[in-house]
C-alpha cells in the first residue's frame, strides 16, 4: 500500500513494428516518505527506487538504474523480433527505511513491487513494390 506500482509507457504507443527500437520509461519517482501511526507510535517510512526491471512480454527482461524517458530519449528500448499481442510490466526495487518514535532507522530491502501491465501490439511492415499511375 505504501509503495507505488508503476506503469510502463511505450513510444510508439500502443502498437509497434519488428525490428523497431521500442522507447519503454515510467514515472520519475524520487524519495517516498509516508508518516503512520502504528500501536500509538509515529512510524516514518522512506522508499527510493534503486533498480527497475522491464518485462517486455516476449520473455525477455532488462534491469536499470533509471526510470528512461520519453521520446527523443532512447535510454531504454527494446527491439521485438516477431509480431504478435505482449504486455508489459515494470518491477520497482525500493531500497526502504523506517523509523519509530525517533529511534535508529532501520533499513530494509530491496521491496520488489510490479506494477500493471500494459498492452501492445507489435506489427511486421513489408514493403511492396508499385507502379503508380503517371
Amino acid at each position: 500500500m505504501l509503495f507505488r506500482k508503476l506503469t510502463v509507457h511505450v513510444q510508439p504507443k500502443d502498437k509497434t513494428l519488428v525490428n523497431l527500437d521500442t522507447i519503454v520509461y515510467t514515472d520519475k519517482t524520487g524519495v517516498l516518505t509516508y508518516q503512520v501511526t502504528i500501536l500509538g507510535f509515529p512510524v516514518v517510512v522512506k522508499a527510493t527506487p534503486s533498480k527497475y526491471v522491464w518485462s517486455f512480454g516476449d520473455r525477455t527482461s532488462k534491469s536499470t538504474y533509471s526510470p528512461g524517458a520519453p521520446y527523443p530519449s532512447k535510454e531504454i528500448t527494446h527491439k521485438y523480433l516477431k509480431r504478435g499481442d505482449v504486455n508489459l510490466s515494470v518491477t520497482v526495487e525500493y531500497a526502504a527505511s523506517f523509523q519509530v518514535a525517533g529511534g535508529p532507522i532501520q533499513y530494509v530491502g530491496p521491496v520488489p513491487i510490479t506494477g500493471p501491465s500494459t498492452p501492445l501490439v507489435i506489427r511486421e511492415a513489408v514493403p511492396v513494390l508499385v507502379d503508380p499511375p503517371r
